[in-house]
């Protein structure tokens, strides 16, 4: 019997490139393909960066954009979907309106706002249409700490300010949120984890002493892309991305001068062995 037709599960990034190849696209074809999802992507923008950092990007038309999700609503049967670098308040209403057209499964909100190098991925004006239109859409939003703050308008100091954020989040309209606390200062990485059904944790891990995390956010939302567009519950998601992102990072890879990337294929390595 003929294996039916788009049976296997797929995946969509809708995110910027990374000529570097350790964060936006690349980052999450890397990590699903690991995951075992056929991956497809809508480019929003294009940049031009490497480990040291962004030195340019362009953000492509509309009707290019537009186009693009078109095509792959016309073939394919997208399981589970993420959102990366959106550029601009243009950019993320672009993106929104054909989220809202076409049906792509659970939607991962990665609120990508500043590069590891320190370049601004999201103009000031679209952190407030992020809000208003992407977040009532989204499965899961995954904000670091900055990325929260500036979402929220709160500081997050204290474990009960993060506990907070999340629940502004989840009252804006995402249905989960983690809360990403790579960029404390503490021995113990500690994510927050608010879930729809009002159960919350924490997830912690060592902190490696590393620069090599370039692409960190990308791959840890791109993994639960992947995992959801399997039919895996969203904590199993979660679980499963914090694992594949800590073994990444312990496992490093020695590439560029600066925010090295991940190794995107350690979690393979150490579970097939």
């Amino acid at each position: 019997m003929a294996e039916e037709v788009n049976a296997f599960p797929q995946t969509l990034t809708i995110a910027g490139t990374d000529s570097g190849g350790g964060a936006g696209v690349m980052a999450d074809l890397k990590t699903m393909q690991e995951r075992h999802v056929f991956s497809t992507a809508v480019i929003v923008a294009v940049t031009a960066q490497n480990t040291l950092g962004v030195q340019d990007f362009m953000a492509l038309p509309k009707k290019l954009i537009d186009e693009q999700f078109a095509s792959l609503a016309d073939d394919l049967a997208i399981k589970a979907c993420k959102t990366g670098m959106l550029a601009d308040a243009e950019h993320v209403r672009i993106v929104a309106d054909n989220l809202r057209k076409y049906d792509f499964g659970p939607l991962t909100v990665d609120p990508v706002m500043i590069a590891k190098g320190g370049a601004a991925l999201l103009a000031d004006d679209a952190i407030e249409v992020v809000k208003e239109e992407l977040l009532p859409l989204a499965t899961i939003v995954t904000p670091n700490l900055p990325e929260a703050e500036r979402l929220t308008g709160m500081t997050i100091a204290t474990p009960d300010d993060t506990k907070l954020a999340a629940q502004q989040l989840q009252a804006a309209g995402a249905k989960n949120v983690i809360i990403k606390g790579g960029h404390g200062d503490t021995d113990t990485v500690s994510d927050y984890v608010l879930l729809a059904d009002g159960h919350d944790f924490w997830l912690s891990s060592p902190r490696v002493d590393t620069v090599r995390t370039h692409g960190t956010g990308d791959t840890l939302s791109s993994c639960m892309t992947a995992e959801l567009a399997k039919g895996h519950d969203i904590e199993t998601a979660i679980r499963t991305a914090k694992d594949f992102v800590e073994a990444a990072i312990k496992n490093t890879i020695q590439v560029g001068h600066g925010h090295g990337p991940l190794n995107h294929w350690a979690y393979g390595e150490a579970h097939t062995k």
